[in-house]
């Protein structure tokens, strides 16, 4: 016989069954404010679809069951062949069948397609952000293989497919296509100009053959990689396929995964190259231009996958505490944690309509719009540097939220945890991305009038924005010596432009909080201490997910 002291009280009932994007004020309303009229109706039917799917238990489902069972590689079959596969969980192919149906690695080929995806993608994260890797990597390969317009003839509309093939086998035979990328190598890490992996160029238009390695591999059961190596002019960008075009395996030889923090699903590998068939894109010598717009591309889905991480930990924060009870009342209507779960929100907030800002202006640019194209050029790395390196915190406060319970496994938060530091490591660290915002402050002027334009139509509204405005521009008119003072100086970039566009779109009492305790002063080092003048009540309740 149960003992009625095992009867269930006072707990909240899971966040599932519900629609992830009509959820999510922030993420709707930049949705409908960056989308032409005509194409609204369509796309908002098409995201609160991929909504439902990214609430529904069974997605959930299918993100834990991923998370805990890890790729496992084969290097070799029975016989003692190299086999150089990975072999996944069936949940593992059900999210990328899923993702690549929803569209999220097709931004280039239709109008409002960066702003579309961007929205999809920052939900798709909060399902298991995993899988997340191939989708970006697939999608963000397509501006780098533009740089030879034969091969994006033929792998762009592969790439672009709303079909996932699972099968290694010739591209040409297959449907739909996923990418990967190899850049970093052991001796150098971000410092490309180390990497020694060389090519030998073949008989044939474009052929090489490469000998090397990669220190990090990213999605290694990939059709397709991007991948830099020393040609007889210098650094140059390579596709190596993983199966020929005669049905034949690339030589490819995966030597190891690596046992990493989070981001448990995924497989990032180390591999060698000896002896592999690869084809130039681009000009030999010019690798790292080429490949700059592929990292461009993922340094944005590093900010929407943070946005997405932080989004999930505030909607599990508030959805807790709106059903849980202490001290006489519901947690949520406590003055202190109101305080700690609208700090929470701000944070979110602030990321979703950056990270959405930035996809729109990626619409613009493909459109021909060279000031949206020198916004990006400044506003991604500093986007990349500061929204990523805010999901840690907001993820661990976000678990404190729940107590005992956000400590759990059960309860997602500790995976949200360990993903958190993920996207503020990849694709550049920290100091990559500070002194790539000074590198483009030095040579592309352009791109600070692009900025100071953005955040100059939101002047006059705020005296905290007008002020903190003003402290930038002292900032800038001095970059000697710039280095040790970078991240300072990139912080207050990406804060100004957060404000700026909250200011502009958010509802006052958002806007006015925010001002008041990034900008302003008002606010201390933890969440939690916003000024209690502030209309707290009604931040939290927009970040309220409405199951």
């Amino acid at each position: 016989m149960a003992g009625s002291t095992h009867t269930v009280t006072n707990q909240a009932p899971p966040l599932t069954g519900y629609d992830v994007f009509t959820a999510d004020r922030a993420l709707t309303e930049a949705v409908g404010r960056h989308l032409a009229a005509e194409l609204r109706e369509e796309a908002l039917a098409e995201l609160s679809g991929i909504g439902r799917g990214c609430g529904s238990l069974q997605t959930q489902d299918w993100g834990a069951q991923a998370n805990d069972n890890p790729p496992v590689l084969r290097t070799h079959d029975r016989y003692g062949h190299r086999a150089d596969e990975v072999d996944f969980h069936p949940a593992w192919h059900r999210l990328l069948g899923k993702g690549v149906s929803a569209g999220l690695t097709d931004a280039w080929s239709r109008p409002g397609g960066h702003v579309r995806r961007a929205a999809g993608f920052l939900m798709w994260t909060q399902v298991e952000a995993g899988n997340c890797c191939p989708l970006s990597m697939t999608h963000a390969a397509v501006p780098a293989l533009r740089a030879d317009p034969e091969l994006a003839a033929e792998w762009e509309p592969r790439l672009t497919s709303r079909v996932y093939d699972r099968e290694l086998r010739p591209a040409h035979l297959k449907a739909g296509a996923l990418f990967g990328m190899g850049m970093t190598e052991k001796q150098g890490g971000s410092d490309v100009r180390a990497n020694t992996t060389s090519a030998r160029p073949l008989a044939g238009n474009g052929a090489y053959e490469l000998t090397g390695h990669k220190w990090f591999c990213s999605a290694p059961m990939s059709d397709g990689f991007l991948v830099l190596a020393r040609a007889p002019a210098g650094l140059t960008c390579f596709l190596v396929p993983r199966v020929l075009a005669d049905g034949t395996r690339n030589v490819f030889l995966i030597q190891r995964l690596k046992d990493k923090l989070g981001n448990r699903s995924n497989a990032s590998a180390e591999v060698e190259f000896a002896g592999t068939w690869a084809r130039r894109v681009g000009e030999e010598g010019r690798g790292v231009p080429t490949i700059i717009g592929m990292v461009a591309a993922t340094r944005l889905d590093c900010v929407l996958g943070s946005a997405g991480l932080m989004r999930q930990a505030v909607a599990q924060a508030v959805h807790h505490c709106s059903y849980r009870e202490t001290f006489g009342g519901k947690l949520i209507d406590k003055p202190l944690m109101r305080n700690v779960l609208a700090d929470l929100a701000l944070e979110s907030e602030a990321a979703t309509t950056l990270g959405l800002r930035l996809a729109a202006a990626y619409d613009a640019a493909d459109d021909g719009d060279e000031r949206e194209r020198a916004l990006l050029r400044l506003a991604v790395p500093a986007a990349k540097y500061w929204v990523t390196k805010r999901c840690a915190p907001v993820a661990v406060e976000a678990a404190e939220c729940l107590g005992g319970n956000g400590y759990v496994e059960e309860s997602g938060l500790p995976r949200l945890v360990r993903e958190s530091p993920l996207n503020s490591i990849w694709e550049g660290a920290g100091n990559v991305q500070a002194l790539d915002v000074l590198r483009a402050l030095g040579r592309e002027p352009a791109a600070l009038d692009a900025c100071l334009t953005e955040v100059g139509l939101a002047r006059g509204a705020d005296h905290r924005l007008d002020a903190a405005i003003r402290g930038l521009l002292t900032e800038l008119s001095d970059l000697g010596a710039a280095e040790g003072r970078a991240r300072r100086l990139v912080e207050r970039l990406a804060l100004v432009l957060q404000g700026a566009l909250l200011v502009r779109y958010a509802p006052p009492e958002v806007a006015d909080a925010f001002c008041a305790s990034r900008l302003g002063g008002d606010g201390g080092a933890a969440f939690g201490t916003l000024p209690p003048t502030l209309d707290l009540a009604s931040v939290v309740e927009r970040a309220r997910p409405v199951a």
